[in-house]
């Protein structure tokens, strides 16, 4: 990247922090306009001024901010968060996201078995992880019980960590012909465990320091964000040099780090999250550059038909399943099921194979990735508010039924509440007399 590249990117990132809210008010979001000015600027009009980001700056560029978000947002989590609710986070991580990389995986094949196993399994653990972030309209939506969007949230939160491993082992199947199938598997798992080992140690020993330095005083309000900052790179850095997966280190690093610093730790999370933030607008630029112009022109019925499928079966159907018997209405069910955004995870995911394994070998895969990941920024961007509209009309008519026009709603609680066996469910099917 030259300094005239630079100095187009800055202004780019400017640009956007002056205008953001007003174009924000017209459905015009980061994504949209970074994947577009990346676009222009290396396929459009603006192409004459030479923007053309390297392999190298594409590569390390995607694996700091997949470092950064897999850190920061398990952080948020924290396993003091997952007590709430287990049962329920247990089924949509632990039931439907391996049931969406399998049959993910199989579809891709299936539409196209000429990309090998190894490629189907790249895209569907690429695309399995969800972005919350994308539908900001809906999670920020009062009329949505808190409950809801902080189980949709804490999915996005955790997912994408969850299926790095598959996509790491997918990449490497890959770039060794299958290999990684006769002898990897026990060097990938020793790079999970030096990554957990690592993550655990550096996470959970940083939130501790964290929390006695504030608690006396010891660390100064100014530089305190960046020392999280520096931890989540050190936890990514570490296992790297330990031969370790980097981003499991930073995920489980992220989680300790969240267990461990308490509400102390808490106000210094938004220095890590801004970083992430803008690291991730240069990355969608990068996709717009490299990935989104390719993928149009190689598009395919196939492709588009496993985006479709992406965002409806493979999603909703899994989810459905796993959400079965947990006492969740149906609307609250397909709520979860199609609130499954694709964003920032799969689009980093599509940017490592494509540097990792190169064109053409990597191409099928990223292009459906692309579209996949184009065609939920519109779609779920589009319908975020008018399906918060339509599920707050449903909990009113549930209200009703149960207590009567003279209930505004249903308190939280009975939404999803604990009952004496530690499942979940939901008011409306409680036989219990409704709360005044």
């Amino acid at each position: 990247m030259t300094i005239a590249d630079l100095a187009i990117v800055a202004a780019l990132v400017f640009a956007w922090g002056a205008l953001s809210a007003r174009l924000e008010r017209f459905d015009v979001t980061a994504p949209i306009t970074f994947v577009l000015a990346g676009l222009l600027l290396t396929h459009g009009p603006l192409a004459v001024l030479g923007v053309a980001p390297s392999k190298e700056v594409i590569k390390e560029l995607a694996e700091f901010t997949l470092a950064l978000v897999l850190f920061s947002d398990a952080s948020r989590v924290g396993l003091h968060e997952l007590r709430v609710d287990a049962g329920l986070y247990l089924r949509l991580l632990g039931v439907a996201l391996p049931l969406t990389i399998g049959l993910g995986t199989l579809l891709a094949f299936v539409l196209d078995s000429g990309v090998g196993i190894w490629m189907a399994l790249l895209v569907g653990a690429a695309l399995a992880p969800t972005d919350a972030a994308l539908g900001a309209g809906m999670m920020a939506n009062p009329a949505i019980p808190a409950s809801i969007r902080r189980l949709i949230n804490v999915e996005s939160g955790l997912n994408d960590g969850i299926a790095t491993p598959f996509v790491s082992v997918a990449i490497a199947g890959a770039a060794t012909g299958g290999e990684v199938a006769d002898h990897g598997a026990a060097g990938a798992a020793a790079e999970l465990a030096v990554g957990i080992l690592v993550g655990v140690a550096v996470g959970g020993a940083g939130g501790l320091l964290v929390n006695a330095a504030r608690r006396r005083g010891w660390a100064a309000d100014g530089f305190a964000g960046s020392a999280v900052l520096g931890l989540a790179v050190c936890a990514y850095a570490s296992a790297g040099a330990l031969h370790g997966n980097g981003f499991i280190a930073a995920f489980i690093g992220g989680l300790a780090f969240g267990t461990t610093s308490g509400r102390r730790g808490e106000p210094l999370m938004p220095f890590v999250e801004e970083t992430g933030a803008l690291v991730s607008l240069l990355v969608w630029l990068a996709f717009g550059a490299v990935a989104v112009a390719p993928a149009v022109e190689g598009l395919t019925w196939q492709i588009v038909l496993y985006a479709v499928l992406s965002l409806t079966v493979i999603r909703m159907a899994p989810v459905a399943l796993a959400l079965a018997g947990a006492r969740l209405d149906r609307a609250t069910i397909a709520l979860v099921g199609w609130f499954g955004p694709r964003g920032l995870a799969s689009v980093v995911f599509a940017l490592l194979a494509l540097e990792e394994l190169g064109s053409p070998a990597a191409d099928h895969a990223v292009a459906v990735i692309t579209i996949t990941v184009l065609l939920s920024v519109v779609v779920h961007g589009a319908t975020a508010d008018p399906l918060a509209t339509r599920y707050a009309q449903h909990l009113g008519r549930q209200a009703g039924q149960h207590a009567g026009a003279e209930m505004p709603g249903i308190p939280e609680r009975r939404l999803i509440r604990r009952t004496s066996s530690g499942a979940s469910g939901t008011g409306g099917r409680t036989n219990s007399p409704p709360e005044g």
